[in-house]
């Protein structure tokens, strides 16, 4: 969850989240037609166009969101605008293209925005936290870990400081902390985190909101990786309701929260469920331009998996290479994703005795892994672990190492 939605779902429920978009749309019109009024042309625009697009935003639609905010970022250069908006627009405009997959464009906007606002505050401002925060998420997605740690510590350092240690405060980054140990594979700190900070969110905004369902989800993710499916699933059955209340029955928010029940299904051999599951997924993202590439992704991958669970290698393979296209995006460099879908696709290989393209796949996956985690990630023992697959199918260890 990012400080978007904690802001607007704390406060507004969907009903006046529709209040809202008409407000800042009259206001909108207001201004613009006064566009002559040299006072309403600087810091109201932007600020007008920014608080619009905000609600786009906590909304899932970013397309609508994109030329608001770069109008926004458009005026605020051009019309003498004080640095404190003028970093707004940029922090606003990097975390959009954050959320719709376009990671390099977002990483240089957020660290000059960032720049910018560390002279028009301070360096231990509780501005510079939140935007270190969205920050370290860019460098998340990118596979950049180490960088998005020294981002988070650094902005869970301020809020400690200006905050006086209030868990309440402090919750949410502890929550984002837990979620980038989960995804370097540290499972224990990363459950330790969760159930620290899960303790405040509960009780700062509540069991039913949704930042609570989906800070839930991601504790369910974890309890996935580690095999822990009921408690997963009981997470799972708490968060669904809510978000699905809030976002509508078929938004593209929630599939990360079906992707997790999709591994829940499979475990316990519900696969027919599974599978439609992973289809409603697909419709979703192919639908809504706004779910981003990555998300799309991520399901196309888990549908090839899928596949190769069932033995069904030509779809497992189109499936795979749909994902491979959707990932290797030159919006940004290769990632864990990528080496993932990789190696899926070379077990399709295995499975078909095409052991060259297998062993490529699988060493390329290996070098991309080799050079984000340490050797006892996950991800890296798949990939080992395909490798072995592959020696056995071959029965030759030094055709193998030739191949």
């Amino acid at each position: 969850m990012n400080i978007f939605h904690i802001s607007y779902y704390k406060r507004y429920n969907i009903k006046s989240l529709i209040l809202l978009l008409f407000f800042c749309s009259l206001v909108l019109s207001v201004n613009m037609t006064s566009a002559g009024a040299a006072s309403l042309v600087g810091i109201n625009s932007s600020n007008s166009l920014r608080s619009m697009a905000r609600v786009y935003i906590s909304c899932g639609t970013y397309e609508k969101a994109q030329p608001l905010l770069k109008k926004a970022l458009n005026l605020a250069k051009t019309n003498d605008t004080a640095d404190s908006e003028l970093c707004a627009c940029m922090i606003d405009l990097a975390y959009l293209y954050k959320n719709q997959g376009k990671l390099v464009e977002a990483q240089v906007l957020c660290r000059s925005g960032l720049e910018l606002q560390e002279k028009v505050y301070d360096k231990d401002h509780v501005y510079v936290a939140y935007t270190l925060r969205i920050l370290s998420e860019i460098y998340k997605e990118q596979a950049q870990y180490n960088e998005a740690k020294v981002a988070l510590d650094r902005a869970i350092q301020i809020m400690n400081e200006n905050g006086g240690g209030d868990d309440q405060q402090v919750a949410p980054f502890k929550i984002d902390m837990a979620c980038l140990l989960a995804a370097q594979g540290d499972y224990v700190k990363a459950e330790s985190c969760f159930k620290e900070a899960l303790v405040s969110i509960e009780n700062s905004f509540g069991p039913e909101h949704l930042y609570t369902a989906n800070v839930r989800v991601s504790l369910a993710k974890l309890y996935v990786a580690q095999e822990r499916y009921d408690e997963a699933e009981a997470l799972i059955s708490k968060s669904l309701s809510v978000q699905q209340r809030v976002h509508g029955p078929e938004h593209h928010y929630l599939v990360p929260t079906w992707l997790v029940m999709v591994k829940i299904l499979e475990a316990k051999g519900n696969l027919e469920d599974a599978k439609m599951l992973l289809d409603r997924s697909l419709l979703i993202v192919e639908d809504q331009a706004d779910a981003g590439h990555l998300v799309q992704g991520d399901v196309l991958t888990m549908l090839g998996q899928y596949y190769i669970l069932n033995k069904e290698y030509d779809k497992a393979e189109d499936v795979l290479q749909r994902a491979l296209d959707v990932l290797n995006n030159p919006q940004g460099t290769d990632s864990d994703r990528v080496a993932v879908a990789m190696n899926s696709l070379a077990e399709v290989y295995i499975n078909r005795g095409q052991y060259a393209k297998a062993f490529s796949l699988c060493s390329d996956a290996l070098d991309i892994l080799e050079g984000i985690f340490d050797q006892d990630h996950p991800h890296v023992a798949n990939v080992r672990n395909t490798l072995m697959q592959l020696q056995q199918k071959a029965d030759n260890i030094a055709e193998v190492a030739r191949l």
